[in-house]
């Protein structure tokens, strides 16, 4: 099987900061992107308290990147600020995943129908290379025992953001990639809960079909559907 044609590289990530004429990282926008990607992972836990100059000397960045990428952290929900303590990982709960999932359901079966009304042959070819991509990438980077592929989670949010991307709305987009990280996080913390008792691979094969031929109604229940199921094997887990 062939590759369909290239797809676009644009989905949103927060623009943190100048870049040089040789295309360098600020170093806010580089104190962002790991502070960022640490708190997704886990590697950073809920609650713990984020000092200064300890990651200062961690991420070998300057005092005021760290706080500037904080405050940044701060407007994206993953950062909790307390004058009187300093900053610290925001907290998870039962609570709010089953919110973030309601918000993430209802925005996306907007945006998925929208961009089923509006998506040009350019877009299919976007969404079936998306998940074709991501059809070639091993959930898991170990054979032997789940361990997770940033690969696989960096094209699974492609496909997801592709599939929405002709909603014709950047704000609805920016809304839907925030919350889609907010939902990674979780499942990150809640381990292998979800693998391997499902055929993911499948059930995106399944949406990929539907919004081909154009069936949005079936797309939407696909999706909500997808969404609601890993909701599902990860409740048990949730830190409350």
């Amino acid at each position: 099987m062939s590759e369909p044609a290239e797809m676009d590289e644009g989905v949103g990530h927060r623009d943190t900061g100048a870049t040089d004429g040789a295309g360098s990282e600020s170093m806010t926008s580089r104190a962002y992107m790991r502070l960022r990607e640490d708190i997704i992972s886990g590697a950073l836990k809920p609650g713990r308290k984020l000092k200064i100059e300890e990651l200062r000397r961690t991420y070998d960045v300057g005092t005021s990147p760290i706080r500037e990428a904080l405050s940044l952290l701060t407007s994206d929900h993953f950062v909790e600020r307390n004058d009187q303590r300093g900053f610290r990982v925001s907290e998870v709960s039962a609570q709010e995943f089953e919110e973030l999932l309601k918000t993430r359901c209802w925005l996306e079966e907007r945006a998925l129908r929208e961009s089923i009304a509006n998506g040009t042959a350019a877009w299919e070819e976007r969404v079936v290379l998306a998940n074709y991509r991501l059809s070639r990438i091993p959930r898991s980077a170990d054979s032997d025992h789940f361990v997770a592929n940033k690969d696989w989670e960096d094209q699974h949010k492609r496909f997801h953001m592709t599939l929405i991307s002709e909603c014709g709305s950047s704000m609805l987009l920016k809304f839907c990639d925030q919350l889609y990280d907010q939902n990674v996080r979780y499942r990150q913390l809640s381990g292998t809960k979800a693998y391997p008792e499902r055929d993911i691979a499948e059930e995106h094969n399944a949406i990929c079909d539907s919004v081909l031929a154009r069936d949005a109604d079936l797309a939407a229940k696909l999706l909500v559907s997808h969404y609601r199921r890993t909701s599902n094997f990860l409740g048990d887990d949730l830190v409350n």
